[in-house]
């Protein structure tokens, strides 16, 4: 007679309801036994539009359309070539978030590498295109450079992208367990113009910072003002008196790479320096 099949071994019962705190716990337990292997202990995330392309791509998707519009059959046929030229035009304004999203990667890997010839600050990103792929690609980009991808499966999300180092990547089914790691690891987060999943991992973040959650310092950066003056009005809360005046201060608003890598640099040392070392 055959032995029955382990409760570790029985993928119906992993699989099923009566398993979902398993499930959970093995989104905790696994990735917390790499991120230990690899001496992993802090990063700077990058949140932002998976809708984002490089700027060299969203011209050359604008000139297509802009031929295509060009060559159009019959007002109908103009109309929606139309619509696809603005939507192509709203793809290369976007793109230069992608771009400044892989230079600050970029400078804040290089920083980190050069000073003492190995990584500290890994970048992270949550695996996909768009602004994530930017970062990871960023950090990619410099010799030695390797970057997290804490993906979280969608049915309508593209796999992991290319720039993500494998052996530092992870594929989520609970969003809470993917936040976790986020926020438990961040040192600085930089917010780049993005959708719900953006607000959603800022408006966290934000609330945990500001009740006290989050006791460790930790640098925010708002990158794109003109899409964040559009798109978040903080000051209005203020003058409704739901958050302090002082809140609003909790994160940098600028259009500046420099300004930007200047902050978070100088805040991750300032910190450094206050705790002997240590982040």
């Amino acid at each position: 007679m055959d032995h029955p099949i382990k409760a570790y071994k029985n993928l119906d019962f992993l699989n099923s309801p009566a398993a979902r705190t398993i499930r959970m716990l093995c989104e905790y337990e696994e990735p917390r036994d790499r991120f230990r292997r690899h001496r992993i202990r802090d990063t700077i995330v990058f949140f932002g539009s998976a809708r984002a392309l490089p700027e060299d791509e969203a011209r050359d998707r604008l000139a297509d359309a802009e031929r295509e519009l060009a060559t159009a059959a019959d007002d109908e046929e103009r109309e929606a070539l139309a619509r696809a030229v603005e939507a192509a035009r709203r793809r290369l304004k976007l793109s230069r978030y992608y771009e400044a999203a892989r230079e600050l990667a970029r400078r804040l890997t290089e920083w980190d590498m050069a000073r003492n010839g190995r990584h500290r600050y890994y970048i992270a990103t949550g695996g996909g295109p768009g602004i994530m792929e930017a970062a990871n690609r960023g950090a990619d980009e410099v010799e030695g450079g390797r970057s997290l991808g804490l993906r979280i499966s969608l049915p309508f999300e593209e796999k992991l992208n290319a720039w993500a180092t494998p052996e530092l990547s992870f594929e989520f089914h609970y969003f809470f367990m993917r936040k976790y790691w986020f926020v438990y690891l961040a040192k600085a987060m930089v917010f780049m113009p993005g959708g719900f999943g953006t607000l959603d991992e800022m408006f966290e973040t934000l609330t945990l910072v500001q009740t006290r959650k989050v006791t460790k310092p930790l640098p925010m950066v708002l990158f794109g003002s003109e899409y964040w003056d559009a798109v978040l009005d903080l000051q209005a809360m203020v003058d409704w008196g739901t958050i302090s005046p002082a809140d609003p201060d909790l994160c940098l608003r600028t259009d500046s790479v420099d300004e930007a890598f200047a902050y978070l640099v100088a805040h991750i040392e300032e910190t450094e320096e206050r705790n002997g070392g240590d982040a």
